[in-house]
């Protein structure tokens, strides 16, 4: 029996696969669990639709990312934190403190599309990737000074 996949299912593949399967499989286990539908006419029409309709979300959201991505990408930030001795930061400049100076300036980042490989623990400029899209970076300027 031909199904289509609507979940992941192990050692036959992702959503929107078609597949051959028997019989019992598919309308003991498959269909029922919601995990694939027969492959009819009416579902691979209907399955097709679902493809394009998620193509063009996809589309949208890269479009987005990049609009945002070009207002991003001149924009620096400036971090004031404390020093000891010898210009030694006290604690660090995370991601979190990235995200709410951006906010500050109007733009709403989510703190884990900071690409930070580790905290900033020195006084300095540094360019920061800001992974928007699968496809899209920023990058920003965080500059950390004294206070």
């Amino acid at each position: 029996m031909r199904v289509i996949l609507r979940q992941e299912v192990e050692k036959l593949g992702g959503p929107g696969k078609i597949v051959d399967v028997s019989d019992g499989y598919a309308r003991n286990y498959l269909i029922p669990r919601g995990l694939a539908m027969p492959a009819t006419p009416a579902n691979l029409r209907m399955l097709e639709e679902e493809k394009k309709r998620e193509s063009l979300r996809a589309n949208r959201e890269k479009r987005a990312a990049q609009r945002l991505a070009e207002k991003l990408n001149g924009v620096s930030v400036t971090a004031t934190v404390s020093v000891g001795e010898d210009d030694r930061v006290f604690g660090a400049v995370t991601s979190q403190m990235i995200a709410e100076l951006l906010q500050q300036k109007g733009f709403e980042i989510d703190r884990r599309k900071i690409m930070l490989e580790e905290p900033l623990k020195a006084l300095g400029i540094y360019d920061v990737p800001i992974k928007l899209h699968p496809e899209v970076e920023a990058k920003i300027k965080v500059w950390v000074v004294r206070e």
